[in-house]
């Protein structure tokens, strides 16, 4: 088995130490030709693909910095953002929207302290995306949380769900 002896071109710092992008690439043998499920790995680990991550498996696998980002950018999967715990995806495709698709945005926004820009809150506990459709329009308007489709929800469905996660995370870490 190859052992992995690259290194980021950045200086090592806690925020940015990228071992287990080494033990990924070892994992899938630094084959260039399966460079998706490598960045499907490292996002699993990171929760996005961080720069110094992306620079890194492009020098392993001998490809240019600009190929791995046409990947990462091409697929809608793959995120450059830092993401919360919690994923929330609201629809604003036709149908969600001519069902209120915005008023839940708004409630999400208000109640999370976010924007238009600011999609993460502060304590990297939840991240808002507005898509434009998820495939349920029947079910409109939609809301994903956590791969959990939830439909015809109101801004106070929203609120609800959010509020109940919140009390699953703090019930879980209480636990432990």
């Amino acid at each position: 088995m190859h052992v992995c002896t690259c290194r980021s071109p950045h200086q090592p710092t806690q925020k940015n130490s990228f071992e287990r992008v080494c033990e990924i690439l070892d994992r899938f043998e630094r084959n260039p030709h399966l460079l998706v499920p490598i960045l499907q790995a490292v996002q699993e680990e990171y929760h996005y693909l961080p720069a110094e991550a992306i620079e890194l498996v492009a020098t392993a696998l001998g490809l240019s910095t600009a190929q791995v980002y046409g990947v990462a950018t091409f697929y809608a999967h793959f995120t450059l953002e830092p993401k919360g715990k919690h994923q929330i995806r609201v629809c604003d495709g036709t149908a969600c929207h001519v069902k209120g698709s915005q008023k839940i945005i708004e409630a999400l926004r208000s109640r999370l302290g976010l924007s238009e820009q600011k999609r993460t809150t502060d304590d990297q506990m939840f991240t808002l995306e507005t898509v434009s459709c998820l495939g349920a329009c029947g079910l409109a308007p939609v809301m994903v949380l956590d791969d959990n489709v939830h439909g015809t929800v109101t801004p106070e469905d929203a609120l609800a769900l959010v509020e109940a996660t919140e009390q699953q995370t703090d019930a879980k870490e209480e636990a432990q």
